[in-house]
């Protein structure tokens, strides 16, 4: 008996016959290309807090956010012909991690990508669980999909305090993607701006606020720059401005 959820098109086979004048072909049928996008979208390792972002909800309360909206649209349509990233900068609860995966949703959506969605503390945490003697996972197993992925977010970076060995394997991340030309997203809170000093009496320099190549580096920064174009978005703390706001009375 037919499977009930089978496509009344193709009946559940991927194939729609066509028929051209005195011969017949075959061609994907619509649910075939639905039902992959749906397995990518699924494999992406979107939280479910995101899950359902994209450019329709994305809330542009002003024009720096629409414009980093459209900017960010164009980018989508425009793959694969880009050669490069997005690195998206701003304050808390402008909508970073929104606008990155309404990016990477749309890519597998119109592009079919294989994706790749990563907070960076939670990807340090489980390399890092990795070497555990008792884990089942190996690091090479964690790191290999997100090598490998044709488009990965990595968000909120610098978020984890710099060490060598964070320093290293972001480094690494980094390297062996730009080598491979893959698309790298990412999203982070910390200001693209000169590191800022205070001195002390003795002369010590001391950081009054750490910017993103205090975090990372200025070796890492520069090929952020190399690999990604950068978008700041600007605004209110929407968690604040709007979100609570519904609570008051």
């Amino acid at each position: 008996m037919e499977n009930e959820s089978s496509c009344p098109l193709c009946h559940g086979s991927g194939w729609i016959s066509v028929r051209e004048e005195e011969s017949t072909s075959v061609r994907r049928c619509s649910c075939f290309e639905k039902s992959r996008v749906e397995r990518l979208i699924q494999n992406a390792n979107i939280p479910p807090r995101y899950e359902h972002c994209s450019f329709d909800d994305f809330a542009a309360r002003n024009d720096k956010l629409g414009l980093a909206k459209a900017v960010a649209n164009r980018y989508v349509e425009e793959y694969p012909v880009v050669d490069c990233g997005l690195l998206i900068l701003g304050p808390c609860g402008v909508g970073k991690t929104h606008l990155a995966v309404s990016v990477l949703r749309a890519l597998i959506a119109k592009h079919l990508v294989n994706g790749l969605f990563w907070d960076f503390r939670d990807l340090l945490k489980r390399i890092q669980h990795s070497f555990n003697p008792v884990s089942q996972t190996s690091q090479m197993e964690i790191l290999d999909p997100v090598l490998q992925a044709q488009v990965l977010v990595l968000d909120d970076l610098g978020a984890e305090r710099s060490s060598e060995w964070v320093h290293d394997t972001f480094a690494y991340i980094l390297t062996s993607r730009y080598n491979l030309k893959l698309t790298t997203v990412i999203t982070s809170n910390f200001e693209d701006r000169p590191s800022q000093y205070s001195l002390l009496p003795d002369g010590t320099r001391v950081s009054r606020e750490e910017s993103l190549e205090d975090r990372i580096g200025s070796r890492l920064r520069s090929r952020l720059y190399e690999m990604c174009k950068v978008l700041r978005l600007e605004g209110e703390d929407f968690r604040i401005a709007v979100k609570q706001a519904q609570y008051r009375v």
